[in-house]
């Protein structure tokens, strides 16, 4: 039997190049690069030229390489304290939406709040050199800040704001959101309000000093009604400070929680203990989660833009790795206060 005639066998991604998608598509190569890069000079009919061929061909660029040429990447590195937390989840989703349709793909590290593992993280995201950061807040290291100093890769930071200068952020007034939560507490006629927290980040700590500026001002702050747990939060953990709270404190009547999960942790254990809410005390929480509105009674709290914060900076994130103006470079974008009956 003769031998079978050979055929063109199609080549391995590996080794389809970027003069191939160029031929293919019938564009230059530095076109094709514009176009997988999300190039806003790029005409739509020629980006959708150059997917045809990328689909055709099987190509898949060559991140490394591009990074050599260009000295930075197509990646963005994204620290979070948490992926346990549906707030920073949300922020998440919110930034890799954005940034995905421009040819960006985030490097997701957890920094577990802790700054020595940021800085680990941060050393090994920047040897990459990413095309840019996105960091919640601002307390790092001494030796993570001189990293980022000495990089040059445009950064903004989330969650938080400043106005210091060159500093690029988007976020809300932490301090603010607190006082004004304790505000609605002292005016629904509450005097004995606590506050309780567990994780203790720099963002759970301003807003305990939101809450004692409300307090001040109305005279009633008393630094024993201040339960703070440096482990993370939990509903288990809300419950128990809501029964270790009335069991020290009686005369208790309203409690401020720094998270949603410890709030709903409390109704549940008023439930239980048949403690009515919010006539014997009431509760507030922070972040408006998920289930707070189903809650038994439904959970006043303050909504914070988690989705619009992801988007927002990773716009501005865009526009920095584009060497484009930013108009703005500290973004407030406030918070909401949801009063449900719960207090």
């Amino acid at each position: 039997m003769a031998d079978a005639p050979d055929r063109p066998r199609p080549r391995s991604s590996s080794h389809v190049t970027l003069d191939d998608v160029a031929r293919v598509s019938g564009v230059s190569p530095i076109t094709v690069s514009r176009a997988l890069r999300g190039a806003r000079n790029v005409a739509p009919e020629l980006k959708a030229r150059v997917q045809a061929a990328v689909d055709q061909l099987g190509y898949v660029p060559n991140v490394a390489a591009r990074a050599l040429a260009s000295a930075r990447s197509s990646h963005v590195a994204v620290l979070i304290p948490s992926l346990t937390n549906q707030l920073f989840v949300e922020l998440l989703e919110a930034v890799q939406d954005a940034l995905a349709p421009h040819g960006y793909q985030s490097l997701i590290g957890v920094t577990h709040y802790d700054p020595a593992q940021e800085e680990a993280l941060l050393r090994s995201h920047l040897s990459q050199r990413p095309a840019g950061l996105l960091l919640t807040g601002f307390d790092r290291s001494a030796a993570a800040a001189q990293m980022l100093e000495r990089s040059h890769a445009p950064c903004v930071y989330m969650m938080e704001t400043s106005a210091a200068p060159g500093v690029h952020s988007v976020g809300f007034s932490q301090r603010d959101a607190g006082r004004a939560i304790t505000r609605h507490l002292l005016q629904r006629g509450r005097r004995r309000i606590a506050y309780a927290a567990g994780q203790l980040d720099p963002r759970v700590l301003l807003r305990l000093e939101g809450y004692r500026e409300a307090l001040r001002e109305a005279g009633c702050h008393d630094p024993a009604l201040e339960l703070l747990v440096p482990g993370p939060t939990s509903m288990a953990l809300g419950g128990r400070q809501f029964e270790d709270l009335l069991a020290r404190h009686p005369d208790v009547d309203a409690i401020f929680y720094c998270n949603d999960d410890l709030a709903q942790g409390a109704l549940l254990a008023a439930l239980r203990s048949g403690v009515p809410v919010p006539q014997r005390v009431a509760i507030a929480g922070f972040n408006d989660l998920g289930g707070s509105d189903q809650m038994l009674p439904p959970l006043t709290t303050v909504r914070t833009p988690r989705k619009e914060m992801g988007e927002r900076a990773a716009g501005m994130l865009l526009a920095l790795m584009r060497a484009e103006t930013v108009a703005e470079r500290t973004v407030d974008l406030g918070f909401e206060l949801v009063v449900r009956e719960s207090s």
